[in-house]
């Protein structure tokens, strides 16, 4: 795939976004040939945009998630400002695309993890970490989830269906509190619809963050203080309908709300 039809790519979807529409399937000349050239696209998105990044999103930590995703790896993308909102959170559902809720913890970084030859051990990246939340990502696709959605190399493109990070409360002394065995309840409109934890899902929060932290360093990236990191699904994937309130509670360790309006 030609520099040109990257950033042939990189304009429709940087159009896209700031026009809040999504499109059924992807000419196939746009279509990236790999990972590599897609998370490339993926760069210059942001470069068309001008948007600041104030964070991360992450997926697919595990085989059967990624089963689903159809990709052999885990995958990341960029979360734009200002879409990071405290609970309780409100999106309108008509301006969402292809909605979909997710509970993760979420990471606020305290210090940089710049790129670096030597790989980052979780114990570094877990010192760089100022706090720990419970959130729920609402993650949208620029692509309609029909028989023409195209290969998950134009979804890394996209972003990685990145949308907004909505954040709960810190969580008190998280570094000497289960968090991997914490059951996670997600309800909508007040009924059960999913539960799960992080040792099911990613482990513990800090693993798919080391895996983001040497990804980006092996690509020149790097993390920043600030930004904050949406460390992967624990309750799988759902399609949100409008009116709905999704509150995902954590337990001892807080709960978060957010309602598609």
């Amino acid at each position: 795939m030609d520099l040109s039809r990257q950033r042939e790519l990189a304009r429709h979807l940087a159009n896209l976004r700031r026009e809040g529409r999504q499109q059924s399937g992807l000419d196939e000349r746009l279509v990236p040939p790999d990972a590599d050239t897609a998370y490339r696209i993926a760069r210059m998105v942001e470069e068309e945009l001008g948007w600041d990044v104030v964070g991360w999103k992450i997926a697919g930590m595990k085989a059967g998630l990624q089963r689903q995703l159809r990709t052999s790896s885990p995958i990341y993308g960029r979360v734009f400002a200002p879409l990071i909102k405290a609970s309780p959170a409100s999106v309108e559902h008509a301006r969402q695309c292809s909605p979909i809720p997710e509970v993760e913890y979420q990471a606020r970084l305290g210090a940089d993890l710049p790129p670096r030859s030597k790989p980052y051990a979780v114990d570094e990246v877990g010192d760089a970490v100022v706090s720990l939340h419970p959130g729920i990502e609402l993650a949208q696709c620029r692509f309609v989830h029909d028989a023409a959605f195209p290969p998950m190399p134009a979804i890394i493109a996209d972003g990685c269906g990145s949308g907004t990070i909505v954040l709960g409360e810190s969580i008190v002394d998280w570094r000497n509190r289960d968090i991997a065995n914490q059951n996670v309840i997600l309800n909508c409109n007040g009924v059960e619809r999913r539960r799960g934890s992080a040792a099911e899902a990613i482990d513990h929060p800090l693993v798919p963050l080391t895996w983001l932290a040497n990804e980006l360093s092996r690509t020149g990236i790097g993390l920043k203080a600030g930004q904050t990191v949406s460390t992967g699904t624990l309750t799988g994937m759902l399609r949100p309908k409008a009116g709905e309130t999704y509150v995902a509670d954590f337990g001892p360790l807080g709960t978060v709300s957010a309602t598609y309006a």
